[in-house]
């Protein structure tokens, strides 16, 4: 697995890259990745199906200058941003029995960092809901994925330093939730993991056995960006 340590300039390419890494590897069979990436500004991300009226208060954001913008995988609306690492995975399906399903994969996956950071940190880390890692039942890590036929995307963040009260003031409570949340608020609901971003970097490193470098697709980032992750009509289609 080859490594990629880059954020870029926008939200908008960050979102897209991952998107064309996917693309890269459908389309080449060669190899797979992981990728990690910390943006310098807040932003809200919606999930392939969230809807933006339901979801998040767009007044809020637009007086704060922070955008709005949508994903290619599923999921709940989340904000990114200083203090919240994302990482991204681009995985074979062909010849892996446990990434053949969506349960699965959550499930292979999830177990793989649950432990991975358990036995680090020394925490109680557990995985509740779908795909939320918690520790004391609150949430630090939440992930989605995007499949294609021969590969697939997991991606998630970490909230590592992250401004929790930015999401109170921008993000309604949710439609949709785990049972486990039990109606908490954002604040009393989400937690920081308070670890380096450097020392997740290493972890996950390792735990994927992920080293050397990669060829960014650049072309495809920025063909994304300027027909998809910048316009308005994947941005605000539900």
């Amino acid at each position: 697995m080859q490594c990629l340590d880059l954020t870029l300039p926008s939200p908008e390419a960050n979102l897209a890259c991952d998107e064309a890494l996917l693309d890269h590897c459908e389309e080449t069979q060669d190899g797979e990745i992981l990728r990690f990436w910390e943006s310098p500004e807040p932003f809200v991300v919606l999930g392939l199906a969230s809807r933006r009226d339901r979801e998040v208060d767009a007044a809020a954001c637009a007086a704060r200058g922070i955008p709005i913008l949508r994903r290619c995988s599923g999921g709940g609306t989340v904000v990114q941003g200083p203090g919240c690492l994302s990482y991204s995975l681009v995985l074979r399906i062909d010849g892996n029995p446990p990434l053949e399903r969506i349960d699965s994969t959550n499930a292979f996956v999830m177990e793989r960092h649950r432990r991975l950071l358990a036995e680090a940190t020394g925490l109680p880390v557990r995985r509740e809901g779908v795909t939320d890692l918690t520790v004391g039942r609150r949430k630090f890590s939440g992930n989605a994925q995007r499949r294609r036929r021969r590969f697939l995307l997991f991606h998630g963040t970490f909230l590592l330093d992250f401004p929790i009260p930015l999401m109170e003031e921008i993000l309604p409570y949710p439609p949709r939730t785990p049972r486990y949340r039990r109606r908490r608020r954002h604040g009393a609901f989400l937690t920081n993991l308070r670890q380096p971003a450097a020392h997740i970097k290493a972890l996950l490193s390792g735990c994927w056995n992920a080293g050397g470098g990669f060829e960014v697709p650049d072309a495809a980032i920025a063909s994304l960006v300027e027909r998809k992750y910048s316009a308005r009509s994947w941005n605000e289609r539900c």
